[in-house]
């Protein structure tokens, strides 16, 4: 094939002397004997998306390499140096099991040093939520974690944190893309002060251990604790540096951990995915708890900010809860607790986000909190911490498995959302109830909410083109019935209008601009598009409900609601 001249005037540019020689004989090879490959290698610059910076690891513009991640290190500390003149500039540097993650977390620390910062790099992988924390106890001004969360082996990542824990937001975000941007790869500086670098370990893990203890624990009895038989699984990531060791601190006694995932590893063996919105992810779990009757399972994911949670239903049976369901168990814990402890006086919040269950917002209200509600991501939730002081943050979480328990972490955090729903699953255990039995009880007072995912996958610049025209084709052709209902609101996120249709108005979104576009019927079910801004995959959020008189219509309720879910896709025809 030819090589489109753009694409060969970038590559030839990696053919100098500022990048190193097995770099440019890589690039040689390619030209040569692989243009397709340098097509996907060349064709655009990484970008950052809802979750920092994913590709896959090679060379070229488009992977990550010492060069990316060196080009952006080299523009975060031009610009730390704008916005914090006259400061010793501080940052802290974490990273996860995957390959090259070591190397790249001390290229990382390399450019910080050679720039004059001061660097605390993790001596050892760590999860990403006690990255948020180091960063925050250190009074650091930011902080990177080397980490592509639960993408498959060949990526690796890069997010960036800002002096509140949290990640990038706007404006810091586009104002830092803009520096890089204008940067030239020459002008990277490599040659680390080794004086500059602090290695990091045992004292800021206590500190962060005994931090997720004191907010994720709610006076269980000693009794309950040491009842509750728990099946756990790092899926080969880095939860297993911090979750067993917070568990046995807080007093649970009966943690059983899946050993043959025990062992951090890049290549995910036992996994197709190492994610624990993967139900096959959870099989080895699955398999040990019924093994050993266990009350509850919950994995992990690689950089141990996801969890993924497996009950016990009403026969006994172990099934696996959506994002949206333990998002929705957790806060209405933590809710009750903040309102038995009296502390809940009208200047509270929870968070959520566009594509979660509205359920959330029914918990607010009958508590008499605000729910925010953000884009996708939790940088958007620790935003809100921040911009709103005056606001004290509760808890909150997303439909991809991902909950915050208060604001010690400013990211979602499995370790503390571990913790939290054990100190639930054993108070109800030690009250006759369980999870499932919460969860139900809370759809009778509620509402029977029920969500449900699919996820288009589309590879390479073909697949990102595909992605891009049913965008442009849900705009331009909008539905206006979907399952013999009729749509009565529309919200383009990317355009910032929402139309009414049973009014016939329009109103401003108020929230960044983003590529969404949500639909709501009659019936009060919700339809979300969104590619993901994280993997080459194109996501749609289903959302249904109905009032549940009593538990023991549970299940009948819950096939109708399902039955719902597959007529809204097949009239969209995504089946």
């Amino acid at each position: 094939m030819n090589i489109q001249e753009d694409i060969l005037k970038k590559a030839n540019e990696w053919l100098t002397p500022t990048f190193d020689a097995q770099t440019q004989q890589t690039i040689q090879n390619m030209i040569t004997s692989n243009p397709k490959e340098l097509e996907e290698s060349f064709y655009k610059n990484l970008e950052f998306g809802t979750g920092g910076m994913r590709g896959i690891m090679g060379v070229g513009t488009n992977r990550i390499n010492k060069y990316t991640l060196g080009k952006n290190t080299q523009g975060i500390a031009n610009y730390m140096k704008q916005v914090f003149p006259n400061e010793e500039l501080k940052v802290a540097i974490a990273y996860d099991c995957r390959h090259n993650s070591d190397t790249l977390a001390q290229v990382v620390a390399d450019v910080f040093s050679a720039n004059g910062i001061k660097v605390f790099l993790f001596s050892e992988m760590r999860p990403t939520p006690e990255l948020s924390f180091a960063l925050k106890y250190l009074h650091c001004h930011a902080g990177i974690v080397l980490t592509a969360s639960h993408n498959p082996p060949e990526y690796n990542g890069y997010k960036v944190y800002w002096q509140d824990g949290g990640q990038l937001v706007p404006p810091q975000d586009a104002e830092i893309i803009q520096v890089i941007e204008a940067l030239n790869y020459n002008e990277i500086h490599f040659n680390a002060n080794k004086n500059l670098i602090e290695y990091i370990d045992k004292d800021i893990d206590n500190a962060f251990w005994k931090s997720t203890v004191e907010n994720a624990s709610f006076n269980t009895p000693a009794q309950a604790k040491q009842n509750l038989k728990i099946v756990y699984t790092s899926l080969h990531g880095t939860s297993i540096k911090a979750i067993p060791n917070v568990l046995q601190l807080a007093g649970y006694t009966d943690l059983n951990i899946v050993k043959e995932q025990e062992v951090p590893n890049g290549d995910f063996p036992t996994v197709k995915s190492p994610n624990p919105e993967e139900p096959e992810a959870l099989t080895m779990a699955l398999n040990l708890a019924n093994q050993i009757n266990a009350d509850l399972v919950i994995g992990t994911d690689p950089d141990s900010d996801r969890l993924g949670v497996a009950v016990r239903d009403t026969n006994n049976k172990l099934i696996l809860l959506n994002g949206n369901q333990t998002m929705v168990i957790m806060t209405a814990y933590l809710l009750e607790q903040w309102k038995q402890a009296g502390k809940i006086n009208g200047k509270q919040f929870i968070g959520s986000t566009i594509v979660s269950t509205p359920m959330m917002l029914e918990l607010a209200s009958a508590y008499n909190v605000e729910c925010k509600v953000g884009l996708t991501g939790f940088k958007w939730i620790a935003k809100f911490i921040k911009d709103f002081p005056d606001l004290k943050f509760i808890g909150g979480g997303e439909e991809s498995f991902g909950f915050m328990v208060g604001d010690a972490v400013r990211d979602k955090d499995a370790v503390a959302a571990t913790l939290l729903i054990c100190e639930i699953a054993a108070q109800a255990k030690a009250s006759g109830s369980s999870l499932y039995k919460e969860l139900l009880n809370l759809y009778v007072d509620y509402g029977f909410y029920k969500e449900h995912l699919i996820s288009i996958t589309k590879k390479g610049i073909e697949g990102a083109n595909e992605i891009k025209q049913m965008m442009i084709d849900l705009r331009q052709n909008p539905l206006t019935e979907i399952a013999g209902q009729r749509v009565v609101c529309v919200e383009d996120y990317q355009s910032s209008i929402g139309k009414d249709f049973m009014n016939n108005e329009e109103f401003a979104i108020t929230v960044p601009k983003s590529n969404v576009l949500i639909y709501y019927l009659e019936d009060g079910s919700k339809i979300c598009a969104r590619p993901s801004g994280t993997e080459p995959k194109i996501k749609f959020y289903f959302s249904v409900n109905t009032s549940l008189d009593e538990v023991t219509s549970a299940p009948q309720t819950e096939e109708l609601l399902d039955a719902k879910i597959q007529r809204i896709i097949s009239d969209m025809k995504l089946n």
